[in-house]
């Protein structure tokens, strides 16, 4: 694929992830004009695998209330043939987790650390 240029062109780009065994994302988003697509996917796992297979080497997290919920967002961004692609995973994180929120990947702690 040299190009994002169609909406069939991007859906295909989630497809063949799909078809490589991938968890189909819970929610996708294309942007008019196919410059921007956003998947938001379950859990750390399927983010991975997703981060893996697009290629995503830009990681943000963002940690935030959501009426007294505390949230982590894990978003990692790549372009590809001009098209912004994102891969987004929300996790609720409890009070009794906040050493958590600073760590990248949560599944690297170690158990006793926990």
């Amino acid at each position: 694929m040299t190009e994002l240029a169609t909406r069939a062109q991007a859906f295909g780009l989630v497809a063949a992830g799909v078809a490589a065994g991938l968890s189909a994302p819970w929610r996708l988003y294309l942007a008019r004009g196919c410059r921007y697509l956003s998947l938001s996917v379950g859990d750390r796992a399927e983010w991975n695998a997703w981060r893996t297979h697009l290629g995503c080497p830009e990681l943000s997290v963002r940690v935030y209330d959501a009426g007294g919920e505390i949230r982590r967002s894990s978003v990692a961004e790549v372009l590809l043939d001009g098209c912004r692609i994102s891969v987004e995973l929300v996790e609720e994180i409890g009070t009794d987790d906040l050493d958590r929120l600073l760590v990248a990947d949560p599944t690297m702690i170690e158990p006793e650390e926990r």
